[in-house]
């Protein structure tokens, strides 16, 4: 892991842990020795940051010059530490833990009565029925739609029919039960909605469809409402 990469890692993780942090935890965490622990903590608070403690005793974050502060409300915090926490129990894997490394940066930048009424919300999430996870790598689903690139899919419709096509992917919409990709089907030139868990796999191909994903997906949109809702669109 190159050294800028190392310290980006170094940092999260004493603004993350619970403090002190010591070296042979960070060290266990991150794969290298206590030495470079050492080493890249000297680095950082050469670099501004304020981290207390030393060797033996455990480190703690006492001023991030990385993140500036924050002034939120306390229903502020409440509204975004639920909306995380939902994150966390409906999303993929990579999702839920980029709400969790959010929150932790959240946290970082709050004084610290601001960070006590965040680590005790009274709003808290608990869902009993979650939607069913999908088989397919969902980070690299999203980041076909991010560089707006099309993608060839295998898909199998509510009928049990298997189809190949090539898509514009446009939004990921998480229901009660499901996760829906709303798309652009270049086989029927229409739209379509597909659920995610039948998708069978998925190539990008290269092909730019920027800057149509804009239009495309405000049609889309549009389109639902007039409908009533999102449901899929058939196997057609």
């Amino acid at each position: 892991m190159p050294k800028t990469d190392r310290l980006f890692r170094l940092l999260h993780l004493i603004r993350g842990l619970r403090p002190p942090v010591t070296a042979a935890q960070l060290a266990a965490t991150m794969e290298v020795s206590e030495r470079t622990i050492y080493r890249d903590i000297d680095s950082l608070r050469a670099a501004g940051a304020r981290i207390e403690g030393e060797a033996g005793l455990g480190y703690t974050m006492t001023e991030d010059l990385a993140l500036p502060p924050q002034t939120f409300t306390q229903i502020e915090l409440e509204a975004l530490t639920l909306g995380l926490a939902d994150v966390n129990q409906r999303g993929d894997a990579d999702l839920a833990q980029a709400a969790n490394d959010a929150l932790v940066k959240i946290l970082a930048t709050l004084p610290e009565r601001l960070q006590w009424q965040a680590m005790h919300a009274v709003n808290l999430v608990h869902r009993f029925n979650t939607p069913e996870k999908p088989t397919i790598d969902m980070t690299l689903l999203r980041e076909s739609m991010w560089a707006e690139e099309a993608l060839d899919i295998g898909y199998r419709d509510l009928n049990g029919a298997q189809t190949q096509r090539r898509i514009y992917p446009l939004a990921l919409s998480y229901h009660d039960q499901n996760v829906m990709l709303l798309a652009w089907c270049c086989k029927r030139e229409n739209f379509r909605i597909f659920h995610v868990t039948r998708i069978d796999g998925y190539c990008r191909t290269g092909e730019n469809f920027r800057p149509r994903r804009v239009t495309l997906l405000r049609d889309f949109i549009k389109l639902l409402h007039a409908r009533g809702g999102a449901t899929e669109t058939g196997p057609s």
